[in-house]
């Protein structure tokens, strides 16, 4: 039985150390790289540029002149009085007056220009959405590194008692224990292993591209160190935030649309010039020879619908509205970037605090603990305890590099910058 379960041990370290063979073998996905990628291959982003590519199209419908319109027609003028017949044709055309094309082209080109700011916001969220969830498969990796490492450690101790048991140099209850907490171990290793790979799905939606799941993460946490004067990041963001420029071009939109309405109160005259035949009339109280004529018309449409100018009165509030709006995002805005980067600040501190030699106190009383025991000085316990500690600060310690990570990211997509690299 002993010897069995010795077997089993080696089994299980043997295809845990080859999977973390075949994970260093796996091709790299740079963040830079994943980034482009992002922009190519995000199914949401191609979608909202056909709202850019509609919007220019409609400048081109909004730019054109109302079609003109052919009439033909034929009268008999007298059934079976031998009246004769009147052939004619005649072709008319809308003349629009106010500047009702001028209003619709600028209207036009005001809602191009806000879809392509949109399209901007919408990217700007984007990349920092995308950022976020590389920044937390970075922190998968290195978790389970974390819980590689504590596992190894403790199949070491675990193949070591095993020995010194056979030699009775210690009790069988205390080898079992190291067996059982490496077969605990064993278990956080495949939960975080499932944890990593649920991480690099999340990526893979981002890019629209299930080949990702292959391929490994890498970055260096310790490069989100920025210095920053607040006052100049509000500024930044009222400057360059593409929600506050989308919102302040809505106002122009809403102005435009006002100005259509005003010159779609204007009338629109109609012009019309055509031709008649008479053909020849053999009745014999009036007969006529064949006629051709010539005639010309305009027709002036009276506009009583002006008195209820509802269109008009909408289009005003809309104005008012977009302009409450645009004040709304804009004090949003400066809660939003001071909340930021308080948070940053926050996460910088707790950073500094591992920096501080927290990591390294605690691995010294590991290796410390873990050479008494094999002396004889102390227990499995201590040793276990030990590692427990030194594990639970190294995933705090990476979950605070990773939340460090976070919030430069979030502050940055809230200031309206980005020089996100690492």
């Amino acid at each position: 039985m002993k010897i069995r379960a010795y077997l089993i041990i080696i089994t299980a370290t043997f295809f845990s150390m080859t999977g973390v063979i075949k994970s260093q073998e796996k091709e790299v996905l740079s963040f830079e790289e994943y980034l482009s990628m992002v922009g190519k291959k995000n199914l949401g982003y191609a979608s909202q540029k056909y709202n850019v590519s509609m919007a220019q199209a409609a400048i081109q419908t909004a730019s054109m002149f109302p079609d003109p319109q052919l009439d033909v027609e034929t009268t008999n003028n007298g059934v079976n009085q031998s009246m004769g017949y009147v052939y004619g044709t005649s072709i008319g055309w809308t003349l629009e007056l106010g500047g009702k094309r001028k209003a619709r082209i600028n209207l036009a080109k005001n809602q191009s220009e806000l879809s392509k700011i949109q399209l901007q916001d919408f990217f700007r969220n984007l990349r920092a959405d995308a950022s976020l969830g590389y920044i937390d498969a970075l922190k998968s990796k290195a978790l389970l590194e974390v819980q590689h490492d504590s596992y190894k450690n403790i199949l070491q101790l675990a193949k070591s008692d095993s020995i010194r048991y056979r030699l009775g140099t210690i009790s069988l209850v205390t080898s079992k224990q190291s067996k059982l907490e490496a077969a605990s171990l064993l278990n956080e290793v495949y939960q975080a292993e499932s944890a990593e790979q649920q991480s690099l799905t999340t990526l893979s939606v981002f890019l629209s591209d299930k080949k990702i799941t292959g391929r490994d993460v890498t970055g260096d946490f310790n490069a989100f160190n920025r210095d920053f004067n607040i006052d100049e990041l509000i500024l930044q963001a009222l400057n360059e935030r593409a929600d506050l420029l989308a919102a302040k071009q809505n106002t122009q939109v809403a102005k435009s649309q006002i100005s259509l309405e005003k010159a779609n109160r204007m009338i629109d005259l109609g012009i019309n010039a055509g031709a008649e035949r008479h053909t020849e009339a053999t009745n014999e109280i009036a007969p006529s020879p064949t006629v051709n004529a010539v005639k010309l018309g305009i027709s002036i449409p009276l506009k009583f619908s002006n008195r209820r100018n509802a269109g008009l009165k909408i289009a005003e509030m809309a104005h008012s509205q977009a302009e409450v709006d645009y004040q709304q995002i804009e004090q949003g805005i400066r809660a939003e970037v001071m909340q930021a980067y308080q948070q940053y600040v926050a996460t910088q501190k707790q950073v500094k605090q591992f920096h501080n030699g927290m990591l390294t106190e605690a691995k010294s009383i590991l290796e410390g603990i873990t050479y008494s025991y094999k002396r004889g000085e102390s227990s499995i316990l201590e040793v276990l305890n030990a590692q427990r500690t030194y594990n639970g600060i190294r995933k705090d310690y990476y979950q605070a590099l990773a939340d460090n990570a976070a919030a430069l990211i979030e502050l940055e997509r809230r200031a309206g910058i980005w020089d996100i690299n690492f």
